[in-house]
């Protein structure tokens, strides 16, 4: 399966080849890599793998077999199209058409080949040679659909005394299209050919076909009905031109077929001339059927032809990037290893959409979280890098997993380089290999499932010592090393504990000092990083993180350089789970920040009512350091929601700033008669003087505003009077 499948993925200018197949690419394990280079490499379709159960089956990607595909691609064409227009013009249908039923044999012929042919699991992506599972797999899949579609329904039509609904089974043949659907899947992929061209195509098939069809069963629709009501049909009442229909199965076949389709084209275009039209009921039915369907099938045409110009699928963005790739590696004169190993990745970054980074991106983080547990809590666990870490520790580990595939001669880690991933061995085989002078090399140790690779380089900080390298084709689960020190600085049992496991791991001793080290200033970074990622986690909303860093010794009342706390942040946000979680683990919530700012006070600011509700609850107060100044500069701000929320708690009215002037007096010198009504309703004191003499009522009067100074004399004469 060599170079037939790897032409697929060249530009013509490029003579070099790309080795094994799609498929192989995302095998788990290393008897497929084996038996793609050896059992299936030759031309035969048949072949018998040496390491499989004793009988012949047929490969994929074998030369006899997929000549054997593309054969059966034609006549699903022929059976796909023949269907519809045998089952409308099945009356009348010439003899020689009729004898085309025998054809049907042929399928009968792939079904057989179907349990011999190997498959590739849907979850493992492992290549499956075992005869009694290949049967069992197309027994309860299409096995039954596969024989229906090879009856002949139309001789059995004709031997049960003509019941109708027999015939109509005649389109279970129908199931043969998929055939068709896989066969521009993979054009669309081949970058020899236009994209353009292949979708048009496709495009333009979709659309004979329904028309097609519908232009079949207008005609059957005519047909079905007794002679002697047949003029009364769409066909049986036409007259075009000289010509006229009353008798049409006299008509050749050709012109009745042409005239179902001409009605069936200008139907779905709604752009009838009222030349030709419904007659009776079911006509009528299957007309606004027809055409409720044509508006959904142009909006899938015109939806299509819309991506297309903006180039927005994903297959397209591959062809793009592969072509451009290969243009550049031509350029640079990359040699033929280094080109096969980048297209293959290329392509196994196309396929591998079945992992849990791709697949899962989009669902929320705490269902990601349960899933990555279910994987890979096991795995993990058994990794002596992590033996007797806490089961939250390892929740956390496993959240920041990615699965990447690699080929067998690639180089994970370079000895020499500094790397920022750790990889755990999910499956396959690597090795690490040691380079010496002269380029020599020695295997040092083989790394198996449950192994870890890079994680003296990433917490050392040290070169890696030894190179890694792909013997089988591997799954393997990376974190990064930030990800990985986020979690440390989070969880101080653990990280002795990793110390712990890895010096026992490791022979040099220098290794585990640089350990040591390295994890000590972690612990003495960890106070100042916690109380960041508290508020972090805080301002995010983050309610499942700020549990955990809690959980972990994390001190919520804790501020952090500009003296706020997470509950400032909380109350800034607008979170109230967030606030809600602080308060109950023991938040102070009369803390200040270097700014004079509460947890209340920045609720207030922010229109957070249910929020100010919860702090007041718990004991909150304002604690305004100035409240005169800080009051009078809310009223010069205009800021009224906030004014009344402060005076709502008990914030006094007639406090001054360092000038001796009330709010009412900013309020009554910027002619805010509302604010001064406000302020007066909540015993605002009119007769106020500030340090010059001036009552509010001066300041109203040098406003001259009229509204203002009613308001003001009118606080005046109920003052004098109590």
């Amino acid at each position: 399966m060599g170079r037939e499948v790897a032409a697929e993925y060249e530009l013509n200018e490029i003579d070099d080849t790309l080795h094994g197949s799609v498929g192989s690419r995302l095998s788990l394990f290393a008897r497929e890599l084996k038996s793609r280079s050896s059992s299936w490499h030759s031309s035969s379709a048949l072949r018998l793998p040496g390491n499989c159960y004793g009988s012949f089956v047929i490969h994929p990607n074998g030369r006899w077999y997929r000549i054997w595909a593309n054969a059966m691609f034609l006549w699903s064409i022929y059976s796909t199209f023949f269907t519809p227009f045998e089952f409308g013009f099945f009356r009348g249908l010439p003899e020689h058409l009729l004898d085309l039923e025998c054809v049907q044999l042929v399928f009968l012929a792939d079904v057989a080949v179907q349990f011999f042919l190997a498959y590739r699991d849907a979850h493992t992506y492992r290549m499956v040679y075992d005869k009694p599972k290949i049967a069992l797999r197309y027994i309860k899949g299409s096995l039954a659909l596969d024989i229906l579609g090879c009856f002949p329904w139309d001789y059995i039509y004709k031997a049960t005394g003509r019941t109708e609904m027999v015939r109509y089974l005649v389109w279970l043949r129908l199931y043969r299209a998929r055939k068709i659907m896989a066969f521009f899947k993979t054009m669309e992929k081949d970058i020899r050919i236009s994209y353009l061209f292949t979708r048009i195509v496709k495009l333009i098939t979709v659309e004979l076909y329904c028309t097609h069809t519908a232009a079949c069963v207008f005609y059957y629709l005519a047909t079905t009905l007794p002679p002697a009501r047949e003029g009364g049909t769409w066909i049986g009442s036409l007259a075009l031109g000289d010509t006229r229909y009353i008798n049409f199965r006299e008509i050749d076949l050709l012109t009745r077929y042409v005239t179902s389709l001409y009605l069936a084209i200008v139907t779905m275009a709604t752009v009838g001339y009222g030349d030709i039209h419904a007659v009776n009921t079911r006509e009528m039915v299957f007309t606004a059927v027809y055409i409720s369907f044509s508006i959904l099938l142009g909006a899938y045409l015109i939806g299509n032809m819309t991506a297309l110009i903006v180039k927005g699928s994903k297959t397209e963005r591959f062809r793009d990037k592969m072509t451009d790739l290969i243009r550049y590696m031509n350029r640079n004169k990359l040699g033929s290893e280094i080109r096969s190993q980048v297209k293959a990745h290329l392509l196994l970054q196309y396929e591998s959409s079945y992992t849990k980074d791709r697949v899962v991106a989009d669902i929320p983080v705490a269902v990601r979280s349960k899933m990555s547990e279910t994987l890979y809590l096991d795995m993990v666990s058994r990794v002596h890098l992590f033996k007797g870490c806490s089961e939250d520790f390892l929740s956390q580990i496993v959240v920041k997993l990615h699965e990447e595939f690699f080929l067998p001669g690639e180089v994970i880690l370079e000895q020499g380089t500094v790397m920022d991933q750790i990889y755990i061995v999910a499956h396959g085989c690597l090795e690490e290999v040691a380079t010496g002078e002269g380029g020599s090399e020695e295997i040092i140790s083989e790394l198996l499932p449950y192994d870890i690779v890079g994680d003296v380089t990433v917490v050392c900080n040290v070169p890696q010592p030894h190179t890694v390298r792909v013997c089988e084709l591997c799954r393997l689960l990376r974190i990064d090393k930030q990800s990985l020190t986020s979690i440390l600085q989070i969880y101080f049992k653990d990280s002795r504990q990793i110390l712990s496991n890895l010096l026992k791991g490791k022979e040099t001793g220098s290794k585990g000092k640089q350990l040591e080290s390295d994890i000590t200033y972690l612990i003495a970074r960890q106070e100042a990083e916690l109380v960041l990622g508290v508020n972090n986690a805080a301002y995010h909303g983050d309610l499942f993180r700020l549990k955990g860093l809690i959980s972990a010794g994390a001190d919520p009342s804790k501020p952090d350089y500009d003296g706020r706390t997470a509950l400032h942040v909380a109350a800034l946000r607008g979170y109230e789970d967030i606030a809600r979680f602080l308060i109950q683990r023991g938040a102070n919530v009369n803390s200040i920040d270097k700014f004079g700012n509460s947890p209340l006070l920045l609720a207030l600011k922010s229109s957070h009512d249910r929020i100010t509700s919860l702090l007041v609850k718990h004991g909150a107060v304002l604690n305004l350091e100035d409240a005169g100044s800080y009051l009078c500069r809310v009223v010069s701000d205009g800021k009224i929601d906030l004014l009344k929320r402060l005076l709502n708690l008990g914030v006094d009215p007639n406090c001054t700033n360092y000038n001796r002037r009330t709010p009412l007096h900013i309020a009554a010198a910027e002619g805010l008669h509302l604010v001064a009504s406000m302020l007066i309703e909540s015993g605002a004191d009119v007769l106020a003087k500030d340090r010059w003499g001036n009552t509010p009522l001066d300041e109203g009067r040098r406003c001259s505003s009229k509204p203002l100074v009613r308001v003001l004399e009118l606080a005046r004469i109920v003052a004098v009077s109590q």
